[in-house]
């Protein structure tokens, strides 16, 4: 039986709490960095174009706090920190990887569809101005 994805069947379930943690732009994107498996903190700043330092530390947090990602520190000089999937995490890969490649299969149309908008938008714009005139 197919579950209910409305959002009011979902409203007080715990998995709200998960979507909301990991579908934010940047764990999003570190997310899909990690897919391609453990990463420096260096490494996944570059890898995530336009994250702060202080963003990247607070998405990472969060997604140790869920058990998808785990920090190991490397005892070398001077000391070095990866990140990777845990158990958990690797879950994620594939129901991840397939929107990751239905983006962009179909960016195009996305694309088109907000040209649309706007266009539809900036005319319903340029109508109201000329009925008040």
């Amino acid at each position: 039986m197919p579950h209910d994805l409305s959002p009011a069947a979902y409203s007080k379930h715990p998995s709200r709490l998960v979507l909301e943690q990991i579908s934010d732009k940047w764990s999003v994107l570190i997310i899909g960095a990690l897919c391609g498996g453990p990463l420096r903190f260096n490494a996944l700043k570059r890898e995530v174009d336009g994250v702060t330092q202080k963003a990247l530390t607070q998405a990472l947090r969060r997604l140790e706090r869920l058990g998808l990602v785990e920090r190991r520190v490397i005892p070398i000089s001077p000391v070095a920190v990866e990140y990777s999937f845990t158990e958990l995490g690797e879950s994620l890969k594939v129901p991840f990887q397939a929107l990751f490649a239905w983006s962009i299969a179909h960016a195009p149309e996305i694309e088109a569809a907000i040209s649309r908008f706007e266009m539809s938008q900036q005319e319903a714009l340029e109508i109201a101005i000329e009925t008040q005139v």
